[in-house]
């Protein structure tokens, strides 16, 4: 009896029925699309940040660097003078460790130690500054008076001319170079690139002179899987060309740690130091217990670096979390309480109904149940159009794809030193922009809170119904006969 006649009475009152269930598929249709496009926007964000830190990476522990006296590094270079007049080409690196002081290798097992802590490694940062050229002596051109007289005593004349000809040509080149623990190739910024060419490290191959390059400078330098690089006097062989994910490479090349402590005098020693946590739940009380427990350093959580992501995607971002969610609060609210004021207003036009239906020998109970269960249904309606309006604005913003920005900030002495070197992985760098496409992928949980949000608003309108139904009495139903 009960689907029976609430089938014919939805079926009766179509209209009505149409419009609570289309007020309550704009609220809910809003909330997908807002909560799609927040999770598009969140992994917009998961791929700036790991082209700073690496796939994987929970927090990075450093120490900052202290600034020199003047604030400037300054490299020296010594050249051999060439004295017979031949010329040559010369050349001479300079290798410095970038971004941060020192950690002790040690420190990496310490920090490996600590509770919460799944893994951890380290990595050191160097930039190479490379001065090559040569020196060409002038010549000395005597005029063609020649020399006027003698010098007291004899003495020869003194030539008259000038010297032509002469002077230096060097070319400055500069690149950063990031050496990373080979027998760990979970963690680390290699791990936010994938090779294109050749082959990554192998584990045994901690001191082998092996390198890996990144496809933009490969493509700068012309190089290829089995070409050489020469760093400081060592040659490496290429064995692999990658490229980044998403954003800058970490670095222009990539060699095995021990090779980079040797290459910058820094044995035992590293900069950076890539920590995964247990659970991602435990990430802040995993950084406030390395705090702690190794004073000196610097813990950064993904959370941190976001904080410094600036431009189009932040301000997108902002406004999702927060115009967004609020938007869709007050249109649902509104939703709601239209639904619920609807569904009251039609009970009161039913008065007559109820009341003979009471007569008959409904109880009020009965009647209240047969109004939830009709704005339940519309509830239920609303919710299917809801879903499908929403599915189909989170559709039609991945197939648009608006290109966001983000900025990321960058401060320190990578930014401020000679020539403007970016940073390395996880130092401080340059102000830099990648272009993200935003997605707005729609999870199942979404479809669940859509659901629960069409039953929701169906409980409340039957809410409204159903009170005013309950206060009706059979005597109403008499004095509407006319």
């Amino acid at each position: 009896m009960f689907f029976t006649y609430l089938r014919r009475e939805l079926r009766r009152r179509r209209r009505a029925a149409l419009v609570v269930a289309s007020g309550l598929a704009l609220g809910i249709a809003l909330v997908i699309v807002v909560t799609s496009v927040s999770a598009g926007m969140g992994k917009a964000q998961d791929k700036v940040l790991q082209s700073l830190y690496g796939l994987g990476t929970d927090m990075t522990v450093t120490k900052a660097a202290a600034p020199a006296a003047d604030g400037t590094e300054r490299p020296r270079f010594r050249f051999d003078a060439q004295d017979d007049g031949s010329g040559g080409e010369q050349s001479s690196d300079r290798v410095m460790v970038q971004g941060f002081q020192t950690l002790a290798a040690s420190t990496v097992d310490r920090v490996a130690a600590q509770s919460g802590v799944a893994d951890a490694v380290g990595g050191l940062s160097l930039q190479v500054v490379k001065v090559s050229g040569e020196f060409t002596r002038g010549r000395f051109q005597q005029d063609g008076s020649g020399g006027q007289g003698g010098g007291q005593g004899g003495a020869q004349p003194s030539p008259q001319g000038r010297v032509e000809g002469g002077g230096a040509d060097f070319d400055v080149n500069s690149y950063s170079v990031y050496g990373t623990d080979v027998t760990e190739p979970a963690l680390g910024p290699l791990t936010s690139s994938r090779i294109i060419s050749g082959r990554t490290f192998a584990a045994d191959e901690t001191g082998a002179e092996v390198a890996v390059a990144d496809a933009a400078y490969a493509k700068e330098k012309k190089l290829r899987t089995g070409s050489t690089v020469t760093v400081k006097d060592t040659k490496f062989t290429i064995v692999g060309i990658a490229t980044a994910d998403s954003g800058d490479a970490a670095a222009d090349l990539y060699i095995p740690l021990k090779q980079a402590q040797t290459l910058a005098d820094a044995k035992d020693k590293v900069t950076t130091i890539y920590v995964k946590a247990t659970d991602s739940q435990r990430i802040e009380s995993v950084k406030s217990t390395v705090r702690k427990n190794i004073p000196g350093t610097t813990v950064t959580t993904s959370a941190d670096l976001a904080d410094t992501v600036s431009g189009s995607l932040s301000t997108a971002s902002s406004l999702a979390a927060s115009v967004g969610t609020w938007l869709s609060v007050v249109v649902l609210v509104a939703a709601f309480l239209v639904a619920g004021l609807l569904t009251s207003s039609a009970v009161s036009r039913r008065v007559r109904e109820f009341g003979t239906l009471k007569a008959l020998g409904w109880t009020s109970g009965r009647v209240t149940r047969q109004v939830v269960g009709e704005a339940v249904v519309n509830g239920l309606v609303g919710g299917a159009l809801g879903i499908a309006l929403g599915l189909a604005g989170a559709y039609a913003v991945t197939a648009v794809s608006p290109t966001l920005e983000a900025q990321l900030g960058g401060s320190g002495a990578a930014a401020g030193g000679l020539g403007g070197f970016r940073a390395g992985p996880g130092g401080p760098a340059a102000q830099r922009t990648l272009d993200i496409a935003l997605t707005a992928p729609v999870s199942p949980a979404t479809i669940a809170l859509a659901v629960g949000l069409a039953v929701t608003g169906g409980l409340v309108a039957g809410a409204f119904g159903g009170w005013r139904a309950s206060r009706l009495r059979p005597a109403d139903a008499l004095r509407r006969v006319e």
